[in-house]
């Protein structure tokens, strides 16, 4: 899968997406205890919806766009909506924030931001978009090896540990890339969050990667969004955050999220499915 994010930006697996993850964040973030977040393949910060890449996809328009064109917006969303307003200034601009914007505009002083990117443009967008938070460092590093060392070192070995992956899918070891980092950063945080996002192509791609997690946590927490049937492995027919440590106040949002995303965006028959293992 040659995954791109411009194509992809703002389409029904980010809006799933990062949904969830600032329901998360708004989680973490609740009390006083300082929060070390490690995104493993952070992109470019932010996109142009109105550039070539997302153009020839037409995604985001099928996304972000229609929740932007609704008068009455799920609460659930509105966070992601104004966030899309908001670097928009008000407007109605082609801009999409991607994770990294979304975690930095979410997180306090006291709090840290590690974002992992190694192709080149994507990095020196990253790096630009990151650049006015003073808490949060870019690094050009792989992002699986930086999650297993950073674990754990928050300020005074007393920040909880939050870890984002989301892989593009080029390399056909990210399934068992995300089950080891997820092993090494349970190893050394206990309490530590993990959210892995990956697409949904046929099922047994997808049921062999949570056979594997079942060997390292008995704590993972499935939201799969098929939009059609898992009869094509061409195509991304669905997608999936599989999370570990959920804060039980985000677990309804969660369970929305993904369901109204599967009964306005989908097919015909198309499901929500959010499970434990």
């Amino acid at each position: 899968m040659n995954y791109r994010h411009a194509f992809h930006a703002g389409n029904f697996a980010d809006l799933q997406k990062h949904a969830i993850l600032l329901a998360l964040l708004k989680a973490l973030t609740a009390d006083g205890t300082p929060l070390s977040v490690i995104d493993t393949h952070a992109g470019a910060g932010a996109y142009d919806l109105g550039g070539d890449m997302a153009q020839r996809s037409g995604e985001g328009a099928a996304g972000i766009g229609r929740l932007l064109a609704m008068d009455d917006v799920p609460a659930v969303f509105a966070p992601l909506v104004a966030a899309v307003k908001a670097l928009n200034r008000g407007g109605a601009g082609s801009l999409y924030p991607g994770s990294p914007l979304l975690i930095a505009q979410h997180l306090r002083k006291t709090d840290r931001y590690t974002a992992c990117e190694l192709r080149p443009d994507d990095f020196d967008s990253l790096r630009r978009t990151l650049a006015p938070y003073a808490f949060a460092q870019a690094l050009k590093d792989d992002g699986y090896a930086t999650a297993a060392a950073r674990a754990g070192k928050g300020a005074k070995n007393e920040a909880r540990t939050f870890v984002l992956i989301d892989p593009p899918f080029e390399r056909s070891d990210d399934y068992a890339q995300t089950v080891a980092v997820t092993k090494a950063v349970l190893a050394k945080d206990k309490d530590a969050v993990i959210a892995a996002w990956m697409p949904l192509k046929d099922l047994e791609t997808f049921d062999a990667f949570m056979r594997a997690m079942e060997t390292v946590t008995n704590d993972a927490l499935a939201a799969e969004l098929r939009l059609r049937p898992l009869t094509d492995p061409m195509k991304m027919n669905g997608c999936a955050m599989v999370m570990v440590g959920t804060p039980r106040s985000a677990e309804s949002a969660i369970a929305e999220v993904t369901t109204w995303l599967a009964d306005h965006l989908g097919d015909a028959g198309a499901k929500a499915r959010i499970w434990r293992a």
